[in-house]
């Protein structure tokens, strides 16, 4: 059996929030790390008057990994996946994720480099009206990895209830 190695790759990000989000993101779906390339995001944490406070955060156990290249901060065997608008991509909802992947996303006010993009295993793209956030583009792209590759079992309650928030207690009445 393959480990399974799935790590988020962002390019120069530039806000603190938007990683913290991502973070999160990776946490609930099981990201195994996160890099990033560029100095603004380091800058933006040094210059916050605060900074994103992960301790009681769910993605503080996520590894966020400084790389001068994404593209080798993964094993030969990861498939390379660049999240764009660019002609040619493939529409999230026809696309079949790899199970060993590295999903690159550009900064925030800008687009991935088209060095990058050639050398990409697939380039996919959100159908959106418009852009997206940079963390919201996550969210997305994890949620509809997930949903592909879930398996339905008879015990969903099992998740739910230990996946909710400590406060909810929610039950759907089933009786009519």
């Amino acid at each position: 059996m393959t480990q399974t190695q799935l790590s988020i790759g962002l390019i120069n990000p530039k806000s603190p929030d938007n990683v913290g989000a991502i973070l999160r993101a990776s946490a609930n779906y099981q990201v195994d790390s996160v890099f990033y390339t560029g100095i603004r995001y380091p800058q933006a944490m040094k210059r916050a008057g605060r900074s994103v406070d992960m301790s009681r955060k769910l993605g503080k156990d996520i590894p966020i990994i400084q790389a001068d290249c994404l593209l080798e901060s993964v094993d030969n065997d990861v498939k390379i996946i660049c999240i764009e608008f660019a002609e040619n991509a493939i529409a999230l909802p026809e696309f079949q994720h790899p199970e060993r992947a590295l999903y690159i996303f550009g900064p925030e006010d800008g687009s991935i480099e088209q060095e990058v993009i050639d050398k990409a295993d697939y380039v996919v793209f959100v159908p959106t009206i418009s852009c997206m956030n940079l963390s919201a583009s996550v969210n997305v792209l994890l949620y509809d990895r997930m949903a592909k590759s879930y398996i339905h079992t008879d015990d969903t309650n099992a998740l739910i209830k230990t996946s909710r928030d400590t406060n909810n207690r929610l039950k759907v009445n089933t009786t009519p």
